[in-house]
């Protein structure tokens, strides 16, 4: 999870054979508290792709608090969510220059957390170092 700018919001692992639909709970809840949205809870708005969109998934979103922004099944790629997208396909393509990320060696879910964890450290250091802008 990320915000508009890029900068990861949350991240969760989970085994190479689970939808990340499943994970959409956890990767939400995981995301901190404060700062973020216009009450300074959780973002405000939760763009997602067609995989996402179903009415359980969507009302759980808006029982959180937040609305949903998923791309709806059956229409055409022209809803303009692919403009949104691509500030999480960037961040996802900037995490996988990290070799240990990009391919899972590590069989315990608890060291693959430790180097996702660095690797959304080290890319909020690049992104938000005023001196690197």
């Amino acid at each position: 999870m990320v915000d508009r700018t890029g900068i990861p919001l949350a991240a969760t692992v989970s085994r190479a054979n689970v939808n990340d639909v499943t994970m959409l709970l956890a990767t939400v809840v995981a995301c901190p508290l404060s700062g973020y949205g216009a009450d300074g809870k959780r973002p405000g708005e939760l763009y997602a792709d067609r995989a996402y969109d179903s009415d359980g998934h969507e009302g759980l979103i808006r029982w959180l608090g937040i609305e949903p922004r998923f791309a709806q099944r059956g229409e055409g790629h022209g809803s303009g969510l692919g403009k949104v997208r691509y500030v999480v396909e960037r961040t996802i393509a900037a995490v996988h220059q990290n070799r240990r990320l990009k391919i899972r060696y590590e069989k315990r879910e608890d060291i693959h957390l430790a180097f996702l964890t660095l690797a959304c450290a080290k890319l909020c250091w690049y992104r938000l170092d005023p001196e690197r802008n």
